[in-house]
């Protein structure tokens, strides 16, 4: 008999009104690391990444090791209460705090244990990319993960993170050796390829549906100094074209993204350059020095550079400084292409110079080296064979203005549009569930829902991009 999916499952004490929390019973049972509505620091607790999400969870709890964790997912479970778990609060979805729930906050775990020796470390998930870059760099290894030093390294790893050594290393996935997680059970789970191995499989890119992870594994690289930093060209046609031509041909030791928008007005960027098209490109080089600048050349001969800030530099300084009341709202799309040439590349000059946005971009990631050599099948990352990741966005502050950008943004994707349907899981919003399905196309979807059904069969991890359990008729 078929099976089918049931949208939002939920634990039989869900039917009925969730069980009131005791706010002081927490306090308590939790050494006062709880926060609360009227507390003085919450609203700076609820406050995520991205602007224009207002969620007003019932408290948020700041855990201190696993054992809290194993804890707070039992008293989701119990009271029916929605759970949202916070590494470092960058869902694009705002899928990091609840509306009338728990969030459960990892910001306090950041232990870390490096093994210089063996090039490996166990890294607690409330540290943040940056921090444990850092960390890593003190000893000259690192570990791939995205392009903000603030993100954390929970929700990005677990649904595959591309970063600066992508070509290089692979995704932050492509390194993980093993993990602790939380399942909705309470339990916690040591899982690799001996241990779980369907729970290791499904959590190296199926995001936060089977459990908490409280703890990586991570195998490290000898990374020490780079050549990288921002090369910022004119924009035409012809330069698009021909910086995407050039990252496909260079070395797998090179990745890097290409920013292509209108200039604003940057101190660093020239008074001619403010208001004209730009590639503003941030590059790394993960290799030898002098390899590094013959590599990069051929870059800045596309144009006369606007900045050419490219040099050696220690592996963590490619992470910016960052403002802490930075809170951007934005329309995005995520999605790959085969192909940049001339044609494309109109195609964005001209969506570009059509938004009414603050700030519009599209942003170009050539991808293949190390991340297309592990084969589709072997983690739930199902996008190995895919060229170039394209993520489009128009930043604005105007709230009403959001069905006008998202309009644009719909329509900019679909000029885009060639024969790759897929789509990044940790760039998707707050979408459809096609294209939640589009992140995990074909047999992929099938065995994450067996997976899920196996460990959270109430589907009580249900504030991510969501995969159902199966409810058998």
């Amino acid at each position: 008999m078929a099976s089918k999916t049931k949208s939002n499952v939920r634990a039989k004490k869900q039917a009925s009104d969730p069980t009131t929390l005791s706010i002081s019973k927490l306090r308590a049972d939790f050494d006062g690391r709880v926060i609360a509505p009227g507390d003085p620091e919450y609203d700076q607790a609820r406050t995520v990444f991205y602007g224009g999400i207002d969620r007003r969870p019932a408290v948020i709890i700041r855990v201190k090791d696993v054992d809290d964790v194993s804890r707070v997912v039992s008293l989701a479970r119990e009271t029916g209460l929605e759970l949202a778990i916070r590494s470092g609060g960058h869902s694009i979805a705002g899928h990091s705090v609840s509306d009338g729930g728990i969030v459960l906050d990892l910001s306090n775990m950041k232990d870390l244990e490096i093994d210089v020796e063996g090039k490996t470390a166990w890294a607690e998930t409330g540290l943040t990319a940056g921090e444990l870059t850092i960390a890593l760099n003190k000893h000259g290894l690192a570990v791939g993960f995205g392009d903000t030093g603030s993100v954390g390294i929970g929700g990005l790893t677990l649904g595959g993170g591309v970063g600066y050594l992508v070509r290089k290393y692979g995704l932050s996935i492509d390194n993980l050796l093993a993990a602790e997680v939380v399942t909705a059970d309470g339990q916690i789970l040591r899982v690799d390829t001996e241990n779980h191995p369907d729970l290791f499989w499904a959590i190296r890119g199926g995001g936060g549906n089977f459990g908490v992870a409280t703890r990586f594994h991570f195998q490290l690289h000898e990374v020490d100094t780079i050549v990288g930093g921002m090369l910022v060209l004119p924009a035409t046609a012809e330069t698009i074209a021909g910086f995407i031509a050039e990252a496909e041909a260079a070395p797998e030791e090179l990745s890097a993204i290409a920013n292509v928008m209108t200039a604003p007005p940057m101190p660093f960027l020239p008074p001619e350059a403010h208001g004209k098209p730009i590639i503003m490109a941030i590059m790394v080089y993960a290799g030898d020095a002098a390899d590094g600048e013959r590599v990069l050349a051929p870059f800045r001969v596309l144009a006369k550079p606007y900045a050419d800030m490219l040099r050696p530099m220690k592996y963590p300084e490619i992470y910016a400084g960052e403002q802490e009341d930075y809170h951007p709202v934005a329309a995005a799309l995520t999605m790959f292409v085969d192909r940049i040439d001339r044609s494309v590349a109109e195609t964005i000059l001209n969506y570009l110079q059509s938004s009414k946005a603050m700030m519009a971009v599209a942003q170009l990631r050539v991808l293949g080296g190390a991340m297309a050599r592990v084969a589709v099948e072997a983690t739930a990352f199902a996008h190995r064979n895919s060229k170039i990741m394209v993520n489009v966005a128009a930043l604005y502050q105007n709230l009403e203005e959001k069905t006008t950008h998202e309009a644009w943004v719909s329509e900019f994707a679909a000029a885009l549009k060639q024969g790759d349907s897929g789509a990044y899981v940790n760039f998707l919003g707050a979408e459809s569930q096609e294209r939640i399905r589009a992140a995990y196309p074909g047999e992929i979807w099938n065995r994450l829902q067996e997976i899920k059904t196996r460990y959270d069969p109430t589907n009580l991890f249900r504030l991510n991009q969501n995969i159902q359990p199966v409810i058998e008729p």
